[in-house]
């Protein structure tokens, strides 16, 4: 059984999902939000920072999935998520963490079956899959979403023997 951990990063709002894939599929560990304020980015981001790698203390995942950066209309909203993402992404290689990025579009379609789903489809098959009863927060039903795609995405390449292979160029690499 492995512990994933699933973000979902922003600037004032970083969402955080935990599952254990067991093989059969996924169970819930834990979900929530790292909320960082109005204060200056620096400091937000050293929220996300410490938020991150507390939540990797705390429950021990061994590998990490994150949502890549999507170019917005805003250009100065892009840099921040960009630089809330690399706080998390310090955060998990600091603690040894195998990490994978996937595309808003590729959660979608690993959990919805379709990349155009809205986020209240996402939530309402995050809570499908993992048996929930309550509606995770959105950034946390986002979070376990990415880590329920990485579980699957790691499902699909163990038969090739492709587990440890990374993506370069939209290709496996061993």
């Amino acid at each position: 059984m492995t512990l994933i951990l699933g973000i979902d990063p922003g600037s004032r709002i970083t969402g955080f999902g935990v599952v254990r894939d067991t093989g059969r599929g996924c169970e819930y560990v834990a979900s929530g939000c790292i909320r960082t304020g109005n204060g200056a980015l620096h400091e937000r981001l050293q929220i996300v920072y410490r938020g991150v790698r507390e939540i990797i203390q705390s429950y021990g995942p061994v590998m990490m999935g994150i949502e890549q950066v999507f170019m917005a209309r805003n250009a100065d909203s892009a840099l921040k998520l960009g630089q809330a993402r690399g706080a998390a992404i310090v955060a998990a290689a600091e603690e040894g963490l195998e990490i994978s990025e996937y595309t808003a579009t590729q959660v979608k379609q690993a959990i919805v079956g379709t990349g155009a789903a809205d986020k209240q489809q996402v939530q309402m098959m995050v809570m499908h899959l993992l048996k929930l009863t309550q509606k995770p927060q959105i950034d946390a039903s986002d979070a376990l979403a990415i880590a329920l795609c990485h579980a699957h995405n790691r499902q699909s390449l163990i038969p090739h023997g492709l587990v440890g292979a990374k993506r370069r160029g939209g290709r496996l690499r061993l």
